[in-house]
């Protein structure tokens, strides 16, 4: 079982940028000293929810400063870039880093991002799938053209080539799942999914078994389906009490929901509707490792034998304070993890 911190560089209520990044640089250097599998980064744009506005670019800094852990993105927003651009920084970190880089993408969602940056309305409802395509083949490929609806270009070499790693064919690509959709295009092209934390067990191994279904139907190998590495999303917070971990959650937790989903804007006006911060708060504290070790890796094993998934991306940053989050993530590393071993 491989568990990981996933850092969305959260602003809470009073804080700055500045702190919150300081606060997502400092747990992955502490997760990496602690023991820690991985280090996850969000990314997100124009909204306090969380203020990193390029995963790859902090992840080039964080892959810097560490020696051992796999640095990923959860999730580079695939339609806020061109592909190619994209791949080619994955491609950097890839070799620069001797393969401890994951990439991880998504589709976003209908937000302003899509206004500001050109890439328009059809970028997240219509084109992901062209450009997942186009950023594989740049990530496996020695040279490659495009001659699609969105992208066109003459044949080009790929420099640098990612599979220059004698042990390595590319950067892992992992991508965001939340939809049969998104389930079937990721299974066909055999890329792990990364399955988000407000989904609980019984929805993950549903996704999981639809993954495997498709991907057979794809006539992907059965040593690839079986050895996925699907990554599932969560909340870790550890203390000697039960209440007194979810204390410290529903505490910080809902005030930054409120203010960092509050801010959201739609690119084309449409309506949508914010889930109520203390009720999420409350289910994410069900549904994910909170409380004493014992009790939160029992809860990370129940969660492996129900989804078949062992690889976990767990938000440690959920008191919005420095000092507490790192003694979450020590706790996580000396305390979690020998019990799951």
């Amino acid at each position: 079982m491989r568990v990981g911190a996933f850092v969305l560089a959260a602003q809470f209520p009073g804080q700055g940028p500045g702190e919150a990044l300081h606060r997502a640089v400092r747990t992955a250097e502490v997760a990496e000293e602690s023991g820690l599998d991985a280090v996850w980064l969000a990314e997100h744009h124009f909204v306090p929810y969380g203020v990193c506005p390029s995963a790859v670019t902090l992840a080039g800094l964080l892959l810097g400063r560490t020696r051992h852990i796999r640095v990923g993105t959860a999730v580079s927003v695939l339609p806020n870039v061109h592909p190619v651009a994209l791949g080619e920084q994955a491609a950097l970190l890839h070799l620069v880093s001797g393969g401890r880089f994951s990439l991880g993408v998504g589709r976003g969602g209908p937000w302003i991002d899509l206004e500001v940056f050109g890439a328009g309305l059809g970028a997240y409802e219509r084109d992901f799938p062209e450009s997942l395509g186009l950023l594989l083949r740049w990530l496996r490929e020695p040279s490659v053209s495009a001659s699609g609806e969105r992208f066109r270009f003459r044949e080009v070499p790929v420099v640098p080539r990612p599979d220059e790693l004698l042990d390595k064919e590319g950067p892992e690509v992992v991508v965001a799942c939340t939809s049969p959709r998104s389930v079937k295009l990721a299974a066909e092209h055999g890329l792990p999914m990364l399955l988000g934390m407000h989904c609980g067990d019984d929805e993950k191994a549903e996704m999981v078994t639809l993954w495997r279904t498709h991907a057979r139907a794809a006539g992907r190998p059965s040593h690839e389906i079986e050895g996925a590495g699907h990554v599932s999303a969560g909340v870790a917070q550890i203390a000697d009490r039960r209440t007194e971990a979810k204390e410290t959650l529903v505490k910080a937790v809902p005030g930054w929901l409120r203010q960092g989903l509050g801010a959201h804007v739609t690119v084309d006006g449409r309506t949508r509707s914010m889930r109520d911060p203390v009720a999420y708060t409350e289910l994410l504290c069900d549904l994910h490792p909170v409380g004493p070790p014992r009790l939160a890796a029992d809860r990370l094993a129940v969660t492996a034998e129900r989804t078949g998934i062992t690889r976990f991306a767990l938000l440690v940053e959920g008191s919005g304070d420095l000092a507490a989050t790192e003694e979450n993530v020590r706790r996580l590393g000396s305390e979690v993890l020998p019990l799951l071993t």
